[in-house]
Formats: structure tokens, sequence, C-alpha cells
């Protein structure tokens, strides 16, 4: 599903990855660990497109997401790639049904049939009866489940996640976690997910450990 050969990335002349090679195969769910500045929440955005490695290649379902150019790899991310992060990102001006349908629509999917397909979603998450709501009106919990079912709406092969636990109490962390593996179990999908919490990284099925921008275990 995702094969990772040599990633290598610096910023200016700090070496923040050295040659990162990584294979995780469909419906696997991956914990990445270690401590601040190990280099987690970099690789994460590179195997999400969301920022080019200065060497190496990045090859998801197939696709050699490296030698894609800006308008088709903003193309297969939105089809591809979902995201769940730390600080939900939530627009706060629309409501949770809007939230969720905008990357469809920036797919140019129907209108209709994204909404049918975000109520349906947001039923699976237990939040049908907040569909109206905005960000502002929700638990932090419920704003991180509208989060991820922003990043499911297009169906995407691959979730990435960047501490999406972090900012939840123990209920909602542990009700999240169990989302995770209810939606592997229901949607066959790849989960990749950067993490502090070893709770979290104890219950994935392999947790990779990284250190000094190099994987260590």
């Amino acid at each position: 599903m995702i094969q990772i050969e040599n990633i290598h990335k610096n910023y200016g002349t700090v070496e923040v990855l050295k040659g990162i090679d990584l294979t995780i195969t469909k419906a696997e769910i991956v914990a990445i660990v270690g401590k601040s500045g190990a280099g987690k929440t970099t690789l994460l955005q590179i195997i999400g497109t969301l920022l080019n490695a200065d060497r190496g290649t990045i090859t998801i379902n197939g696709t050699e997401v490296s030698r894609l150019r800006e308008k088709a790899l903003s193309k297969f991310r939105n089809q591809n790639l979902g995201f769940v992060f730390q600080n939900h990102q939530l627009l706060p001006e629309f409501t949770a049904m809007e939230n969720v349908m905008i990357p469809a629509l920036i797919a140019s999917q129907n209108r209709k049939a994204t909404e049918q397909k975000a109520r349906e979603i947001l039923d699976f998450l237990s939040l049908g009866h907040r569909l109206g709501h905005k960000p502002k009106e929700l638990s932090g919990g419920e704003q991180q489940r509208v989060a991820v079912a922003r990043a499911l709406i297009n169906s995407p092969e691959v979730i990435l996640a960047d501490e999406p636990s972090g900012n939840l109490d123990t209920q909602n962390k542990e009700e999240l976690h169990q989302l995770f593996f209810a939606l592997r179990d229901k949607f066959q999908q790849t989960f990749v997910i950067v993490t502090h919490d070893m709770a979290l990284a104890k219950m994935s099925d392999r947790t990779v450990t990284m250190q000094d921008g190099k994987i260590v275990g």
C-alpha cells in the first residue's frame, strides 16, 4: 500500500530525516512514536504529500507521488488521502455537515450525494443529532469525530493522523482510538498515526519508533 524508500529531508543545515525505509500494508494501523524532534511529523507530512522530500521516493497504492505535477498531486491527495489533526482544523463558520462535505465538494462531487454520504458517516460516528451545529457548539471529542468524518468523505485509501488524541480527555481518547479500529474493520482503510499516546501505540498493529531522524525499532 505505502512504500517509503530512502527518504531524506533537511531544513537548512539540519538533517531531519536520514534515509527512512518503511513498508505499510493495506488495512494496517501503524503508530509512529518517538520523542519530540525525532522527525515523526515531517515524515507524516511527506507521506501525505504536504511536504516534499529532498531525496527518496514515496509510492502509495502503486503511484509514485513524487513524480506527480502540482495539479495531479492535489487531485491524488484529495481522492486518496484523509487527514486528522490534533487541533481539528474545522472551519468555524460552517456546520458539522458542511465541514465534512468540503473535501467532496472540492472534488466536484454531486452535492446531493455528498450530503447523503456525510449524513451517513456522521450517523455512524454518533453525530447524527449534531449535523447543524458549528464547531464552537461541539465538545472537543465531537469536533474530533467531525474531523474524522471529513477525512472519510472521499473514501480515501489512507488516513494520516497527527497526534489525533492530543487535546482530548481520557474518555474521548479511548473512544477515538476504538473508532479508528472500527473504521479499519468497516472500510479496510490504512491508518498511519503519529502519537505520543502509548496506549494507542500498543493497540496498533505495529509501532514504528523514530529517533534522530531514523527508524530505530
